[in-house]
């Protein structure tokens, strides 16, 4: 799909009134948990197959119409990304390399057999919706507005086939922290009978029919008293790949590991490679490699990110009879000072030395 010759600002005129007005949002910044509290608007783009993205709107968000025998919902023909804009030391409203967003959710077009939307063009819609939502926007230190860019195979197709026409749609959420506590150690259990993704699959790819298939795994930790799933490679089963949705990261004698991406069964997370490259920064060897899951339970510390999750210190694992505690339940040197940099980074506390951070404007 070629990209379209200019990439145009989303209409507005489909938008009530009152949802464009920037009067306080109604909603308690104080108490903000990771849950659906969706923005009053939403961006919606849609094209034929074979044809270029046509502009965007900006339309009151509610329910979409969609047929039921969309590729979507008949064969999961979908992805999604998770972004996040925040208000930085200054008050500007900014985002995070949405460039690495983009170029991800075309990767995962190319593999579900979807027209990639353009990085401009994707990159354009991040900025109006969020510009369109800035009174949603937390003030620094009490949270973020989640952007959820969804790309779906609406067309109705009956076999299994690319469908004939596609939607792109954004919509947005204030949120606090993704686990109750925020920055403090969670607990982690081993899946034994469970795994992500197999070699040749889906799991390098944001795809929608990830998810659903960890949820009665965590659903089974969280009984048991664990906060989420650690998930090992289907072949060996024997090294990390995923905490749910999250990467994972350890640290032992001074050294950062985390699993290694080329495997194909692992997300390459915006956070994972924003965290590889801080390392990096700051004088640490940060190896990329498999990890085993036993050489884990030797380690110093653990963590897990994500745009959800940030970082997410683990303070215990669970595997089979084992149960290692790290930190003696507390925040890691190394994982308290990762976080600060890359939220430093975030909210133009610290320099912006590889320029991922891009403001908004309101």
């Amino acid at each position: 799909v070629s990209s379209p010759r200019a990439v145009l600002p989303a209409r507005r005129d489909s938008v009530p009134r009152e949802a464009m007005a920037q009067d306080e949002a109604p909603i308690d910044f104080d108490n903000l948990g990771f849950a659906l509290n969706p923005t009053d608007i939403m961006y919606v783009a849609t094209m034929e197959m074979g044809e270029e993205w046509t502009t965007g709107e900006l339309k009151p968000y509610g329910n979409v119409s969609i047929s039921p025998a969309a590729g979507v919902l008949n064969y999961g023909q979908g992805l999604f990304e998770g972004m996040k804009a925040q208000r930085s030391e200054t008050g500007d409203l900014v985002i995070f390399r949405p460039d690495r967003n983009a170029a991800r959710m075309a990767m995962g077009a190319e593999r579900l057999g979807m027209p990639p939307v353009p990085e401009a063009f994707f990159v354009n819609a991040i900025k109006t919706i969020v510009a369109a939502s800035k009174r949603w926007v937390p003030p620094m230190g009490k949270g973020a507005l989640y952007i959820r860019p969804c790309l779906w195979g609406s067309g109705g197709v009956l076999g299994v086939s690319p469908a004939p026409s596609y939607t792109f749609c954004i919509y947005c959420c204030p949120v606090g922290p993704y686990f109750k506590g925020g920055m403090s150690p969670i607990a982690l259990m081993v899946a034994d009978d469970y795994h992500r993704a197999a070699p040749g699959g889906q799991g390098g790819v944001k795809a929608i029919g990830n998810y659903a298939p960890c949820m009665v795994p965590a659903l089974g930790a969280k009984k048991q008293g664990f906060q989420e799933v650690i998930y090992l490679d289907a072949v060996e089963h024997k090294y990390i790949e995923e905490v749910g949705a999250a990467n994972f990261f350890c640290v032992k004698d001074g050294v950062v590991y985390t699993p290694c991406i080329s495997v194909g069964t692992i997300l390459p997370g915006i956070t994972r490679m924003s965290i590889v490259q801080i390392a990096k920064d700051l004088g640490y060897e940060v190896r990329e490699e498999r990890v085993s899951i036993e050489f884990v339970l030797t380690a110093d510390e653990c963590l897990c990110t994500g745009t959800a999750a940030v970082i997410a210190p683990i303070g215990k694992i669970k595997f089979g009879d084992k149960e290692v505690e790290f930190c003696k339940g507390e925040v890691g040197a190394v994982t308290r000072k990762l976080y600060d940099n890359l939220l430093g980074i975030q909210t133009c506390k610290l320099p912006d030395a590889h320029n991922w951070v891009v403001k908004v404007p309101a």
